[in-house]
């Protein structure tokens, strides 16, 4: 039985961690009755001037509202992201996290300013567009993108548009055209 244990690898450190990390502030959150996740794991519009505006604009991608959202998000998470940390390498995940949370936090404090965000869906989106950018290195555009496209995304502007919900839309559409714009410029 030891054997088996010393055969787990932890094969994908950043994509690994960030779920791990995922689940303990949800516990946090649970825990504190929801403190934690309104002063640094969901973002909304707040003074420029509280070091803590900082702190959500990265954070709320960690925090999601309940085990469903964070069970929902994980999902594909866990799924594409190995393969893409194994592609592009821990660093460009990361950064291409940060990225992700830096947009779409930004765009909810200037677009949305009486709602509060969190999950990890942007990235999630990112992520399943760039796994569908595969043969984009050999100058080529793949079919997957536009189906990819036309199906995630064109779902996420229609519901947008037509469906009243506690989903940011937007969020996801942003972190979409982010998994694009690094399936272009990193290969």
């Amino acid at each position: 039985m030891i054997s088996f244990f010393k055969k787990i690898q932890y094969n994908s450190p950043v994509v690994l961690t960030f779920a791990l990390v995922s689940f303990c502030v949800l516990g946090l959150g649970q825990l504190t009755r929801g403190w934690t996740d309104q002063m640094l794991f969901c973002v909304y519009r707040s003074s420029l001037l509280d070091p803590l505006t900082y702190v959500r604009l990265f954070g709320h991608v960690l925090g999601h509202a309940n085990l469903a959202h964070l069970t929902g998000n994980m999902m594909l998470f866990l799924l594409l992201g190995p393969i893409l940390e194994e592609k592009y390498g821990s660093r460009a995940m990361l950064q291409m996290f940060a990225v992700v949370a830096l947009v779409t936090g930004a765009v909810n404090m200037v677009f949305f300013p009486g709602v509060a965000l969190m999950g990890a869906s942007g990235i999630v989106f990112m992520m399943i567009v760039l796994a569908s950018m595969t043969s984009v290195g050999r100058g080529q555009i793949p079919l997957t993108l536009i189906v990819v496209a036309i199906l995630y995304l064109g779902q996420e502007v229609y519901d947008g548009i037509f469906t009243a919900d506690n989903i940011s839309h937007l969020s996801h559409i942003v972190g979409g055209v982010c998994g694009c714009a690094f399936g272009f410029t990193r290969k």
